[in-house]
């Protein structure tokens, strides 16, 4: 069994008085079971202020998180936070690692090595994990394929750094409070965790009807769809030339059914139209793939998150929720962060639950066949709110 306790600071400037806020809110000494671990959400300048170190020097336990554009916990005031979910055990064990720099996606070794450094440190086979990457321009399918590969296959849960900044460049890991570009840390569980995960991307309400297959395709580049480039096959659903720019197509991701296999299908965001006609996504569409085209906006963001809240409690009373919501929903929330927040709050306030809820740059959580009676299987998304409920 696993406990789960929460804690924030909105103390950016003040290290001592950030520190006192957290260890009061836990009360580790009090609290904490035989093992523990931390999973951190701030916004970039908690690090820069140094704030995020002292925190992580002063806990009792590792961590490992991402900055985030905003992010809450039960009770926490507003979004400009340092936020802690805290998951300690007595039969669950906890192992945190940190990659070396990803400097090539063909290389998967500083992987490899991380999760092998931190499987050596458990007495069994990890059952589960968390990871946390960097801000690829290329999508996260890089990571997620190698850790899936490397693991064996176990569920993979986490999220890709996002930051408040135009350019995104104070995107950054955070592993027991140093922060990296360029590296990815992970979480290693091992026990008796039985994990829920709970994914929505865009209502079907929002997709159009007409599908097509991917005809060719190199990794995140489409380049043709029912034989066609990506252009002509988008011209087709009603697109002109002028929905081109980054901001118009952007509204408009993706909806993959990656291998036509019963799992539910996930949102690619479509970065721009190459003047070949061709489609840069937000990570790899393999030939043989169907897609659609689907859209998004305020409604359907406060709608999606509440239906994937209610099905994450409908079941059975979790001990603690972690829930990432991709940054392009909060774009289409006209970057008000409060509205998805509150709606967040306002289902979560009676229940007793403690939950941490962070914008992401990219989403990683396992999807289910739709009648949900198979092993789940790693994907990355976008434009998606997910949630593990343990």
């Amino acid at each position: 069994m696993i406990k789960t306790m929460t804690a924030y600071t909105y103390e950016i400037d003040d290290a001592e008085a950030a520190v006192s806020d957290i260890l009061g809110q836990l009360d580790p000494e009090k609290n904490l079971l035989k093992n523990t671990v931390g999973i951190v959400s701030c916004f970039a300048d908690f690090i820069s202020s140094g704030v995020l170190q002292a925190i992580c020097q002063a806990l009792p336990f590792e961590t490992a998180g991402t900055t985030t554009l905003a992010c809450a916990v039960e009770g926490s005031p507003e979004t400009m936070l340092l936020t802690l979910i805290v998951l300690t055990s007595d039969d669950v064990s906890f192992s945190v690692g940190l990659s070396a720099p990803l400097i090539s996606l063909e290389d998967e070794s500083p992987l490899s090595d991380a999760y092998e450094a931190a499987a050596a440190r458990l007495t069994g086979r990890p059952e589960m994990m968390f990871s946390f990457q960097p801000l690829y321009s290329t999508g996260g399918d890089f990571s997620l394929n190698a850790l899936t590969k490397i693991s064996g296959g176990i569920p993979n849960f986490g999220t890709h750094a996002i930051s408040h900044n135009i350019d995104y460049s104070d995107s950054l890991v955070i592993h027991n409070g140093s922060a990296y570009s360029d590296r990815c840390a992970l979480i290693l569980l091992e026990g008796d965790i039985r994990p829920r995960f709970f994914t929505s991307p865009i209502s079907p309400g929002k997709i159009f009807q007409a599908k097509g297959v991917v005809t060719e395709s190199y990794g995140n580049e489409v380049r043709k769809v029912n034989g066609v480039s990506v252009a002509d096959y988008l011209q087709t659903l009603g697109f002109r030339n002028e929905d081109w720019t980054i901001s118009r197509i952007s509204s408009f991701p993706f909806v993959v059914d990656y291998y036509n296999d019963g799992t539910t299908p996930v949102a690619r965001a479509m970065l721009s139209i190459t003047p070949e006609g061709c489609a840069l996504g937000s990570g790899n569409i393999p030939v043989g793939a169907t897609l659609t085209v689907g859209s998004i906006n305020s409604e359907d963001v406060i709608s999606t998150t509440a239906q994937t809240i209610s099905a994450s409690l409908a079941s059975e009373k979790p001990s603690g929720i972690l829930m990432y919501s991709c940054a392009e929903r909060y774009s289409a929330l006209d970057c008000d962060p409060t509205v998805e927040i509150g709606k967040v709050r306002e289902l979560m306030q009676e229940t007793g639950i403690p939950y941490l809820f962070a914008y992401s740059g990219g989403e990683i959580c396992p999807v289910h066949s739709q009648d949900r009676d198979r092993t789940p299987v790693n994907r990355y998304h976008n434009y998606t709110f997910i949630v593990c409920a343990f």
